[in-house]
């Protein structure tokens, strides 16, 4: 249970008043309590810094003091003295007692169990215990979720459409994260190893954060330094086994990769530090697929003496990497090795070499003035540039400049909540792959929540204007079908609820739209990849959707243990859903012919093109489990969880329908019906043992092309027959143990996929063998 405890070192100022200075703690973490309200009662009132100081005048004694902060309930105390040196609140006893507080949902500090929607938490310990190593990896234990070769699918909403955008909005402290040019989030560049805690959003989150947000969120909040130093050191190294498969395996040493990073945080006086580094390389399981990279990142923080509860920050992010990668396997036997093989000087072959460079600088500024109005000003600098050594003509640069305002007031203890802000995003590409390209992007959102004792609501709403070089109408909205009465700017609603039946039992609705703008990689690609032709469509449209959700979520309490049980169903709608769809793409412009040698011969007009082919829906219901705490002297861990989605194209046009391999299902491709994934830790006496599995049905449907080939040339040779003999359920097991000593020093070793299972993601990658892994770590 969460209590507050004031320190108050009493000063007299003049005979008349006397200044009384002092902190605000709760006293459960011994943490500081950021921005309390404190109140004389017919005198003077004044709030708290971020760290939870305050100094405030009284002018006779006895006084009436209230106290009052978010997520706490407010308290009244009596001053009567200045020889008291200290005063002890009684016991707050806050609405909810066992759950972990949030950010995301609504740009400010919440319960999890308060929440109008699905929201799930990966936690540093999590991303330690298993060795993670990017944003991916993590990503794809939580329920509901599934990652496949870069791309994130949360509840079916994604399929797979390689480089083409992300229906997934990524968060780095509140701000997106997603490119200029592919509109994707580079997630092995994402500094995981400085973050705070990982909250995942399911469903449209379009009204506060924008474009991008359509299938849901990734937030990831950087760790804030404290006056205690904080340092964490970890490395590790392992290896890759022997496939099962024989013919899989070309090596002669089996390839390792390695690890290592290092973050420290401390507050000096006014001044916070937050630094990190990171190191990574692997030789591949699949040949020529190498990866080395290495980061830098950090924040620099000042508080000065002036100017009171305010809080200015740099922070910064720079990644250097080089690595290897192919889509086109050699066959369903030799799948680890590139069609046309591993030299990338046979004009053949389909591995290409990389190098990336991303850099970020965030400046930011916090304020909360005499009134209790909190005042975020956010900025941000994404530069990317991508070079590809195989293939100078794929290579390009792009910078993304961000810049959001945001105004945040809370009434009567937060009973009334408003936030709004303007945000304004200008992206620039140059690329021989894409040409030159730019785009604006402004926005104002408005939300506001109200809560009774056991009631909240939320509603917001957010007008988005887009346009890309130059070029209006993405953002335009069309009041009916009259195509003569519209507005440039398009309107995105929100709107949930949320209900405490019982102490730890929650009720909970939720409806929210989104829209994603085609990405400049969409629009203006055209490219050939392993043979497979692109071409570009400038007239791509905007997809648009919205997400409806009714769930339940019950606190449980085990000995000391605490989680939840969470049940949701689901509803997600799609219109204009862009995925790169095969066909024949001649301009009329150019003349048919047979001669190879003609513009017009029908075999160079035959590929994929980013398409609004699909009108989709996803049904669904969701159960998870999630929680941590002792039961008995065994410390446990938990993240379970089973997803059931019935994802249907409501395309019913035939030409369409004809690129699917299986043209009797209406089932989207590259989606599931079932999906479930697990992980536990047992700690005792400084022992850890823990395990995962990730678990999901047959992917039914993918581009008939990849099975049936084109013109009697096979694109993924053998993969038909692949799928045929691997048709049903791929679950993968891992397993590790460890051994911390004194709370400081730990050794664990790890393996995954345990029984070597072989499975595949998107089609033509299967996914690595049983690995080793051997890692060290101390913690300060």
């Amino acid at each position: 249970m969460k209590q507050v405890l004031l320190l108050l070192f009493l000063t007299p100022i003049t005979l008349f008043s006397q200044q009384i200075v002092g902190t605000v703690f709760d006293e459960e973490t011994n943490e500081n309590v950021p921005f309390a309200q404190l109140e004389i009662v017919g005198g003077t009132s004044a709030f708290a810094d971020e760290n939870g100081q305050f100094s405030i005048t009284v002018d006779s004694f006895p006084a009436t003091c209230i106290i009052s902060a978010t997520d706490y309930y407010p308290d009244t105390i009596t001053i009567t003295s200045t020889r008291i040196e200290t005063i002890r609140l009684k016991p707050l006893a806050p609405v909810q007692d066992i759950g972990p507080v949030v950010v995301a949902a609504s740009r400010r500090k919440q319960s999890v169990q308060e929440l109008t929607i699905s929201l799930d938490i990966i936690k540093p310990e999590l991303i330690a215990n298993k060795g993670i190593t990017d944003l991916e990896q993590a990503v794809d234990q939580v329920p509901g979720a599934y990652t496949m070769d870069g791309q994130v699918s949360i509840r079916g909403g994604s399929g797979f459409t390689y480089g083409a955008g992300s229906r997934v909005l990524v968060l780095w402290n509140e701000i997106p994260l997603l490119s200029a040019d592919v509109g994707d989030a580079k997630w092995n560049s994402i500094p995981i190893e400085n973050a705070q805690q990982i909250e995942v959003i399911k469903g449209a989150s379009s009204v506060l954060y924008g474009s991008g947000a359509l299938n849901g969120m990734i937030s990831l909040i950087e760790r804030e330094p404290t006056e205690k130093a904080s340092l964490n050191v970890q490395v590790q190294g392992g290896v890759y086994d022997n496939p099962k498969r024989a013919s899989l395996k070309w090596w002669n040493k089996n390839p390792a990769f390695y690890q290592g990073d290092l973050t420290f945080s401390k507050q000096f006086g006014r001044f916070g530090l937050t630094i990190g580094a990171y190191g990574y390389t692997n030789d591949g399981y699949r040949q020529g697929e190498t990866e080395d990279r290495g980061r830098f990142n950090g924040t620099i923080s000042y508080r000065p003496k002036k100017i009171k509860n305010f809080k200015a920050s740099l922070g910064w992010n720079a990644q250097l990497q080089k690595a290897g990668n192919f889509i086109i396997w050699q066959s369903d036997s030799l799948a680890y090795q590139p069609f046309g093989g591993a030299d990338t000087s046979v004009a053949g072959s389909s591995l290409t070499y990389n190098r990336g460079v991303r850099v970020s600088v965030d400046p930011s500024v916090k304020y909360v003035d005499k009134f209790g109005n909190r005042h975020q000003l956010r900025g941000r600098l994404y530069f990317i540039d991508n070079k590809n050594y195989t293939n100078l003509s794929q290579s390009s640069k792009s910078e993304v400049w961000y810049g959001d305002y945001q105004f945040q007031r809370g009434w009567n203890n937060n009973s009334w909540v408003l936030t709004t802000g303007v945000t304004a995003i200008a992206n620039e590409v140059t690329s021989y792959l894409f040409g030159d390209h730019n785009s604006l992007n402004g926005a104002l959102y408005l939300q506001g929540e109200k809560n009774w004792k056991k009631v909240n609501i939320v509603a917001g709403i957010r007008g988005e204007y887009f346009e890309q070089d130059g070029r209006q109408g993405d953002s335009y909205y069309y009041f009916g079908k009259d195509s003569t009465k519209k507005m440039p700017i398009r309107p995105i609603l929100r709107a949930g609820i949320h209900y405490a039946v019982a102490k730890h039992t929650h009720l909970r609705a939720s409806f929210g739209q989104g829209v994603r703008y085609p990405s400049v990689a969409e629009r203006y690609t055209t490219t050939s990849v392993g043979g497979l032709l692109i071409f570009a469509n400038p007239a791509l449209k905007p997809e648009t959707g919205w997400a409806a959700e009714l769930g339940v979520k019950q606190g449980v309490k085990i000995g000391n243990w605490k989680g939840f049980v969470d049940v949701a169903g689901f509803v997600n709608h799609y219109d204009n859903m862009m995925e790169f769809t095969f066909g024949f793409y001649k301009p009329d412009s150019i003349p048919f012919s047979l001669n190879p040698n003609a513009p017009g011969y029908f075999k160079k007009w035959f590929g994929f093109r980013a398409q609004n082919a699909e009108s989709a829906e996803i049904t669904g219901a969701e159960i998870s489990i999630s929680g941590e705490g002792k039961i008995g002297e065994v410390r446990v861990l938990t993240l379970l969880g089973y997803t059931y989605m019935n994802p249907i194209s409501k395309n019913r046009d035939s030409v369409y329908r004809s690129t699917f391999s299986d043209t009797t299902s209406n089932m989207l491709k590259y989606r599931f019906n079932h999906l479930a994934k697990a992980d536990i830790q047992l700690e005792y006496k400084g022992i850890s043992i823990g395990g995962s599995m990730r678990m999901n049905s047959y992917m039914k449907n993918i581009d008939a092309i990849f099975e049936n080939g084109f013109l009697g040339q096979e694109i993924l040779p053998g993969l038909k027959n692949y799928r045929s003999e691997h048709n049903g359920v791929s679950i993968v097991f891992d397993a590790r143990i460890g051994y911390c000593y004194k709370e400081k020093y730990k050794i664990a070793f790890i393996v995954n996929n345990i029984a070597n299972a072989e499975y595949m993601t998107r089609p033509g990658d299967i996914q690595a063998s049983r690995s080793f892994m051997l890692q060290l770590s101390y913690k300060l």
